[in-house]
């Protein structure tokens, strides 16, 4: 399952979008002949050569622009065009996040909501052909750096306003931000409304290991920095530490919190008496889990426990290969947990306790000499190292 991050350095535009995903494999020849289903006036997309940092430079050229502008409008042809049903969906997603801010910011309804430079042919494109992309791509979960949070002023249709624009302003609502010393816009509308559409979670890159990068242009000059948007795609780390420190919670709790966590994927799962604040006595109660299992395991501790929060983070996990073998001794068999490495070379081999205790009591001998026996055993199939006990 990949999982793609965007770098936001210098902000995000629905252009820079759609060129960092072109630009790290979306074909465009398919987007562009997608887009032509979509009957919103005639267009055509250029790429140009870009400048300073390799990537992508689109630039959609409007041959005929649209009579409507309405979101009403845009949201009814998108909805009957024959573009695919995802790129549709996730397409009309988008412009509704971008209608319900503007609705916001104009104090109306977002039937009501009149599109300006979203309304026009490139933003059009832009938002439709991301969603084909995005579609394209298959990315099995989405990431995006914290937004660039910049200053000074854009001209648009209603005169000079504040950055960020005010409809921005709205799609960024409770997304993480970093103050930056830029003047001018560095997140558009139509990029804010795309991000918050499909990113699960906005922060520090998830990656462990890289694959692939798109760089996606923009159109204007930052000074100080390259104006370029970074799309990385890899593998995610495997595993989550999940944490949560507890001390007003019912003792006889615990043993139904910590079967729904391993019911919600985790596959270790841990309590630890600690002292906490007031020198209350209390439990730290911690978790490994699958990161594809991350939310729905944190889920279960908020529901099933009383506290109000959980610390997690990105956690690597080195697993040796796992078999059950069986061996022999005097009191019986039993079977016995064989650990291989990567070259299938046998580095552990432990008697199954319980196996253990079934032979001792049958011989109604110490648990201790029947484990002693088995690991006998046990150091045989170690020391000569075969692949097959």
């Amino acid at each position: 399952m990949s999982i793609a991050y965007f770098d936001c350095f210098s902000g995000a535009s629905g252009d820079m979008i759609l060129g960092a995903l072109v630009d790290a494999g979306a074909p465009l020849t398919k987007i562009t002949r997608e887009l032509t289903k979509l009957g919103v006036g005639d267009f055509r997309i250029e790429r140009k050569r870009a400048k300073g940092f390799a990537g992508t430079d689109l630039r959609v050229v409007a041959i005929e622009e649209p009579d409507h502008a309405h979101y009403a409008d845009i949201d009814a042809a998108v909805a009957a065009s024959r573009i695919s049903k995802g790129a549709r969906e996730l397409a009309r997603d988008v412009f509704r996040r971008l209608a319900e801010a503007e609705a916001r910011v104009h104090g109306t309804t977002i039937e009501r909501v009149h599109f300006h430079e979203v309304g026009a042919v490139d933003s059009i494109v832009d938002i439709v052909g991301s969603a084909i992309a995005f579609e394209h791509m298959g990315f099995g979960e989405i990431h995006c750096s914290p937004l660039p949070l910049s200053s000074g002023t854009v001209r648009c249709a209603h005169g000079e306003l504040p950055v960020p624009a005010p409809a921005t302003l709205e799609l960024i609502r409770g997304v993480p931000l970093e103050k930056t010393n830029v003047k001018g816009e560095l997140v558009t509308p139509t990029g804010a409304a795309i991000l918050t559409a499909v990113a699960s979670h906005f922060g520090a890159c998830p990656l462990q290991r890289i694959d692939r990068v798109g760089v996606g242009h923009g159109d204007r000059e930052i000074k100080g920095r390259p104006n370029i948007l970074r799309l990385m795609i890899g593998d995610g780390f495997r595993a989550v530490a999940i944490e949560a420190d507890i001390d007003d919670m019912n003792p006889e709790l615990f043993e139904n919190a910590m079967g729904r966590m391993f019911a919600a994927g985790a596959v270790d799962v841990t309590l630890q008496p600690i002292q906490m604040k007031k020198n209350r006595p209390g439990v730290r109660l911690a978790c490994i889990a699958p990161w594809d299992a991350k939310e729905r395991v944190i889920d279960a501790v908020l529901n099933e426990t009383t506290t109000f929060g959980v610390r997690y983070w990105p956690a690597e996990r080195k697993m040796l290969a796992r078999e059950l073998g069986t061996s022999k001794i005097k009191a019986g068999r039993f079977n016995l947990k064989i650990g291989r490495d990567e070259s299938g070379r046998i580095v552990k081999a432990m008697p199954e306790f319980e196996d253990v205790k079934r032979l001792a009591c049958k011989a109604k001998r110490p648990v201790v000499d029947i484990y002693n026996d088995a690991m006998v055993e046990a150091r045989k199939l170690l020391k000569a190292g075969r692949k097959t006990p």
